[in-house]
């Protein structure tokens, strides 16, 4: 059965006020200030598609590598750093079948780190990607990766909350104008929560879903096609109704994160004069509306941030490649809210 929403924006933000409160939704000001941005990482010919996590007491970034962006055989390799300043290889998942894009790390109810990334191969003469992921205890030894969602079907992102994981399946290649939501305890065995999940445009497909501290999940969904603006989605407890309103804008590679006074970020590519950028912009969660605070050094080939605030400073990795090829960088903000 498809479960779809049948109530309001407004009445879908009052039910989750009904359980948190009203603060999170007390979106203020913000204003973001770039501290510093540096390379991190070029060796390949092609760096792409990353993600940030600190972990018991480290830094760790992940990243596809490759000859280009699409089409060859791509590796997964993940850095480690104690101050998010000095760098090191930490290891390289791969597998030899497939070509290993976009990888996602989380943090299993078992504490041990978990990569998830597409696992792309060519079927006749189309490219379909399915879904790996792979453990380790000390995020240098990784388990060979496993396929846990066949290629036709792409879960991009979990995001674990009371131990399950929660991530959205798109069709890839295009196909099936719907996304599903899917849930699994172990990143191994998935089922499908909610089937059809977003279909209100014509290719719906990265989305990134984040808790906030009482258990109401917000998605950020990128759609491209006819209506190519992202969308914002708000659930509560069982998540099997949503409701979804449009951001008006492109967002492409999506990220996400609430800071600890409420707020909301987003994060991605953006087209800025007809140029693609990566920004970080303010998410305001209640009118479901985004706002650019800081638009990255970037362009051309570029997004795919990771980001974490610690210490009160956003860090966020991207790749770019505004300095010739495709590299990974690492930027740090002050984000700030005006009195």
């Amino acid at each position: 059965m498809h479960l779809k929403t049948a109530f309001t924006w407004g009445a879908a933000l009052m039910f989750v006020l009904t359980i948190q409160g009203s603060s999170v939704f007390a979106q203020a000001p913000l204003e973001a200030r770039i501290l510093e941005t540096k390379k991190i990482w070029d060796r390949a010919d092609h760096n792409a598609f990353t993600d940030l996590l600190y972990w018991k007491g480290v830094w760790f970034c992940a990243f596809r590598e490759a000859k280009s962006h699409v089409g060859s055989q791509g590796v997964l390799r993940v850095l480690r750093s104690d101050d998010a300043d000095n760098w090191e290889s930490a290891a390289v998942v791969r597998d030899p079948t497939y070509d290993l894009r976009d990888a996602k790390l989380s943090v299993t109810p078992s504490g041990d780190l978990m990569i998830t990334g597409g696992a792309q191969t060519s079927a006749d003469g189309r490219l379909l990607t399915g879904t790996i992921t792979a453990v380790s205890s000390d995020g240098v030894e990784w388990t060979s990766p496993e396929m846990v969602v066949e290629p036709g079907r792409w879960v991009w992102d979990l995001a674990w909350r009371n131990g399950v994981a929660w991530g959205v399946s798109y069709a890839a290649p295009e196909g099936t104008k719907a996304t599903s939501l899917v849930r699994t305890t172990d990143g191994r065995q998935f089922e499908t929560h909610v089937e059809e999940f977003f279909a209100k445009t014509s290719y719906p497909n990265e989305a990134r879903i984040r808790f906030d501290a009482q258990g109401a999940a917000y998605c950020l969904q990128r759609s491209d096609g006819d209506q190519d603006a992202a969308y914002l989605g708000v659930s509560t407890p069982p998540y099997q109704r949503w409701e979804w309103k449009s951001l008006e804008r492109f967002i492409g590679g999506p990220s996400l994160l609430q800071l600890p006074s409420g707020e909301w970020l987003a994060a991605g590519r953006i087209f800025e004069n007809g140029q693609p950028k990566t920004a970080v912009l303010s998410l305001d969660v209640e009118a479901g509306a985004v706002e650019t605070l800081a638009v990255l050094p970037s362009g051309g080939d570029c997004s795919y941030p990771g980001l974490d605030f610690r210490d009160g400073v956003l860090r966020v990795s991207y790749y770019s490649s505004h300095e010739g090829k495709a590299s990974i960088y690492l930027a740090k903000l002050a984000i700030d809210s005006p009195s």
